[in-house]
């Protein structure tokens, strides 16, 4: 049997194939194009690691400022869980960083710090802020306000950081010689546990002062950097000096002599022990007159709830300040003996 074609079946075929001639011609490539010229090499760009390396080289120098870091008492005496309201700005290193920066209000109801860590390298130094050497620059710097002195200050030079924290916190009201008597409401009355600022700064600066004669002495007013001069001295391993900024079971005196304020050849521990002991005999001779006194009990610094004589009640603070100083005059001689042997009298 013959297929027979229809012209409508020929047309149909005549255009398709006339289609794909069309669309072939269409997307034929063209000719290739002349090679391009390769521009300049842009200036190389800056080593990625050249910052970190003034930290993180293989001197090992950092790994034994973390080693002693780690041993000091600042990581291991657990009093960073005081992480709420003002306690936090120094217990805490996020609450002494949020203070300064504002971003924590230890004034406000129910402030705290979650998961609180120990003062460590970011609390002193502004770490990866700009990841340059600049880093290590301390997060305070310049005069340092006291408490308890009418807004007094004093510049513990690269000390300063430490002094914003170790210093008496605020008794209100503070006595005044010849003023009214005081009413002491609880066992806690004093400045706290870290008054080293105000003893190292001395003269009106932040203890009770009664009596003349007193007057700072080279510790106080020659030593430009303060704390860190003797407490962060060359030491040995994580026993004393750097950053474990003990002065060490045997005394340290690598600060002393490098400073330039005593001779090497200087029995500097020996002449300490000696000051030292008759600093403990005066503070001796004032617990006693403050048990007179009825403000502390015989065996106990714990002060007792009654109301005192100003001098009694600054007596009082003057006594829990220097025993905790814990110095035991070391940190301002002339002005911490005099004073103790000026309160001895007055009471």
């Amino acid at each position: 049997m013959k297929r027979k074609f229809s012209f409508l079946t020929l047309a149909s075929t005549a255009i398709i194939v006339l289609g794909m001639i069309v669309i072939s011609s269409c997307t034929k490539e063209g000719p290739a194009g002349k090679d391009g010229i390769n521009g300049n090499d842009g200036a190389p760009g800056a080593d990625g690691t050249a910052s970190c390396v003034v930290c993180h080289s293989d001197n090992q120098v950092l790994f034994a400022k973390e080693l002693q870091t780690a041993a000091s008492f600042h990581a291991t005496g657990g009093a960073f869980n005081r992480n709420t309201g003002e306690c936090a700005v120094c217990h805490t290193s996020q609450g002494f960083r949020g203070n300064l920066d504002g971003s924590f209000d230890w004034t406000a109801t129910g402030a705290i710090i979650n998961n609180p860590v120990p003062p460590n390298c970011y609390t002193c130094h502004k770490i990866h802020d700009t990841y340059e050497a600049s880093d290590l620059a301390l997060t305070v710097t310049g005069a340092v306000e006291l408490r308890n002195t009418n807004g007094g200050t004093h510049d513990y030079g690269a000390g300063s950081v430490c002094a914003s924290c170790h210093q008496g916190r605020t008794v209100t009201p503070w006595p005044v010689v010849g003023g009214a008597d005081i009413v002491v409401t609880n066992t806690r009355y004093g400045v706290h546990h870290g008054p080293q600022a105000n003893t190292i700064a001395g003269v009106g600066k932040g203890l009770f002062e009664v009596g003349t004669g007193l007057v700072n002495s080279a510790h106080s007013t020659q030593i430009a950097n303060s704390c860190v001069t003797c407490h962060m001295a060359n030491g040995s391993g994580v026993a004393s000096g750097g950053h474990t900024f003990w002065m060490g079971s045997n005394l340290n005196t690598k600060g002393c002599t490098g400073a330039g304020c005593h001779d090497a050849a200087e029995d500097i521990a020996g002449m300490t022990e000696e000051f030292q002991t008759e600093i403990s005999t005066l503070l001796a001779d004032l617990k006693l007159k403050l048990d007179a006194a009825g403000i502390t009990r015989p065996g106990s610094d714990n002060s007792v709830a009654g109301t005192y004589p100003a001098l009694v009640a600054g007596a009082c603070l003057d006594y829990k300040a220097l025993t905790e100083d814990k110095s035991l005059g070391v940190h301002n001689p002339k002005y911490i003996k005099k004073l103790l042997e000026n309160l001895n009298t007055a009471l």
